[in-house]
């Protein structure tokens, strides 16, 4: 992992993080989405402590315990926040809103004009992935932004946790903290699980996949690459997710998506010029 380019992870990333989210999708017919919100972050948070390794044990400090409790519960409420979304919103659009957030964290931390230009095509890609067909789905929208604000909040302590060097444990930490916080969300609406192991490892297979795959890598990348650059590369999600929508929802992307995703594509190119210009 440590030699892969981050272009190759962050798909990897995303590939994981969005299977997750079509499983999901297809419990939302039997579960409520804010349970398997909360059996997803529990879960991960399991998988990654079971991981862990000697990373478990290394003493804390006062500031690596508060970023990652604040990293760990924005997690969890960005996870709970997104899959009320997508329960009302097409998955692709859904998450090309939520990058938003991302948006806004790259903006503040850009330096040059290539990095503003970079910017700029990823979020007009990203705001023609989105569309204009959002005055249906108001509570839909309401859950998708705050979802974006914790995915702001997840980027930028995310880093901090990252440069703590625990491997994974941070990250495990902080999501048995967020499930813990989440709990009065997720548990009042969680009875029929509790009569379906399946149900129940379902839900928390799509933690492993989406939280302990996905934001493992993006730990990894995050040590290595600067937060600016991590947030125009996330622009790769809404791609992955139109591409993964299509395959396994039949959630087809029109003309207009695919310019998006060009859109999108191109300012991912022109970031990385930058780096091999530098």
């Amino acid at each position: 992992m440590a030699t892969a380019s981050p272009e190759a992870l962050f798909v990897l990333s995303a590939t994981a993080q969005y299977i997750g989210a079509v499983i999901a999708i297809d419990l939302f017919d039997r579960v409520d989405p804010a349970t398997v919100a909360w059996l997803r972050v529990f879960g991960a948070a399991v998988a990654l402590l079971l991981v862990s390794g000697r990373h478990l044990f290394r003493p804390w400090t006062r500031a690596d315990f508060v970023a990652m409790t604040v990293f760990g519960v924005a997690t969890a409420l960005m996870n709970t926040f997104f899959y009320l979304a997508i329960d009302r919103l097409p998955l692709g659009k859904g998450v090309a809103i939520e990058f938003i957030g991302p948006i806004a964290v790259a903006a503040v931390r850009t330096r040059s004009r290539r990095n503003a230009l970079a910017l700029v095509l990823a979020a007009i890609g990203v705001a023609v992935l989105s569309g204009v067909e959002i005055d249906g789905e108001p509570l839909g929208l309401l859950f998708i932004f705050l979802a974006s604000a914790m995915w702001a909040t997840y980027i930028v302590i995310g880093s901090k946790v990252a440069q703590q060097n625990r491997g994974v444990s941070g990250l495990g930490f902080g999501l048995l903290i967020g499930s813990v916080v989440i709990t009065p969300i997720g548990a009042p609406s969680s009875g029929p699980v509790w009569s379906s192991p399946y149900l129940i490892l379902l839900c928390m297979f799509v933690g492993v996949m989406s939280n302990a795959i996905g934001y493992g890598i993006d730990q990894s990348v995050l040590r290595r690459i600067p937060i600016r650059r991590f947030s125009v590369l996330l622009a790769l999600l809404p791609v992955t997710a139109t591409v993964v929508a299509f395959i396994a929802l039949d959630q087809r992307p029109s003309a207009i998506d695919l310019v998006g995703m060009a859109l999108v594509l191109t300012g991912v190119v022109v970031q990385e010029r930058e780096k091999l210009d530098a």
